[in-house]
C-alpha cells in the first residue's frame, strides 16, 4: 500500500501549493486585471485544488496518525482475522509516525505481549503483514509440539475443539482449536496435528533489543518471526483493533464491529 501513501501525499502537497500561490499571488493578478484581458475566473487546476485539498488532507491525516484501514489477504491469523476482514489499525498507539518513511517523530507506548500488529517485514519492505506479538526485546521464547514459553514461563492453553472454516478457511476444518492467553489477551489459536510443517518452525530464540518475535495465531501455515526472523521496532505501522467489514464472497455482518483480542 506504500503506492497508495505516495500518492496520498503527493496530491495534497500538490494542491496544497496550489491553493497557496492562487491565494498569495494569482487571485491578486486576476483581480487585477478582471474586466480588462480576462473575467476573473479561477483556472481549472486552481479549481479543482481548492476543491480536493481539504477532503485530501483530512484523510492523509486521519490515515496517518489516527486509523488506517487494512484488508486481511491470508489466513496466517485464524481464527482470530479471517481472510477478507477488513480491520482498523490504530496509529498512534506505538507513537507518531511519518507517512511513506514510517519514521517516528513522537513516542507515545511501546507494545505488548499479545498485540495483533500490522508492519512492513524487513524481507518484503513494500508489503504490510499482520501478526501478533510473542516476544519483546530480550524475552526468551521456546516454541515446540505446538506449544509456546516465554521466559521460561508456558503459555497457558485450554483445548475448545475441532475447527470448521468457512469462505477461504475450509481448508482448515479440522484442525484443533485451543484458547491461549499471551499477557492479558485471551485468543484463539490453530494447530494442525498432521500437518507435514509441524517439525518446522520449532525452536529457541532470544529477541534483541529494539525488535519483537512475531507469530501467527494459525500456527502451521503462518510465515512469521520462525521462518524470517525479527521484526525491527522502525517497521511497526500500527496496532489492530477492530473489524468493520468481513467481505469473502460476499458480507459477514456477524463479525462487524468486532474487537481484536
Amino acid at each position: 500500500m506504500r503506492w497508495f501513501e505516495i500518492a496520498l501525499v503527493s496530491l495534497t502537497l500538490f494542491t496544497g501549493l496550489v491553493w497557496l500561490l492562487d491565494k498569495a499571488v494569482l487571485a491578486k493578478r486576476r483581480a487585477a486585471r478582471e474586466g480588462l484581458l480576462d473575467d476573473g475566473k479561477e483556472p481549472v487546476v486552481v479549481d479543482y485544488s481548492k476543491a480536493f485539498f481539504p477532503v485530501l488532507f483530512v484523510v492523509l491525516i486521519l490515515r496517518s496518525f489516527i486509523a488506517e484501514p487494512f484488508r486481511i489477504p491470508s489466513n496466517s491469523m485464524m481464527p482470530t482475522l479471517l481472510t477478507g476482514d477488513f480491520i482498523l489499525v490504530n496509529k498512534f498507539t506505538y507513537g507518531l509516525r511519518l507517512p511513506i518513511t514510517n519514521q517516528k517523530i513522537l513516542a507515545m507506548g511501546e507494545p505488548e505481549r499479545g498485540d495483533v500488529v500490522v508492519f512492513r517485514p524487513p524481507h518484503h519492505p513494500e508489503q504490510d503483514w499482520i501478526k501478533r506479538i510473542i516476544g519483546l526485546p530480550g524475552d526468551k521464547v521456546s516454541y515446540r509440539d505446538g506449544r509456546l514459553t516465554v521466559n521460561g514461563e508456558p503459555i497457558i492453553y485450554a483445548p475448545i475443539g475441532t475447527y470448521q472454516g468457512r469462505g477461504n478457511g475450509t481448508e482448515m476444518t479440522g484442525a484443533q482449536e485451543l484458547r491461549e492467553q499471551i499477557g492479558k489477551h485471551v485468543h484463539r489459536i490453530l494447530l494442525r496435528t498432521e500437518s507435514p510443517l509441524l517439525d518446522l518452525g520449532e525452536g529457541d530464540w532470544v529477541v534483541p533489543d529494539g525488535e519483537y518475535f512475531v507469530m501467527g495465531d494459525n500456527r502451521d501455515n503462518s510465515e512469521d518471526s520462525r521462518y524470517w526472523g525479527y521484526l525491527p521496532e522502525q517497521n511497526l505501522r500500527g496496532r489492530a483493533f477492530l473489524i468493520w467489514m468481513n467481505f469473502d464472497g460476499g458480507v459477514d455482518f456477524s463479525r462487524i464491529g468486532n474487537s481484536i483480542p
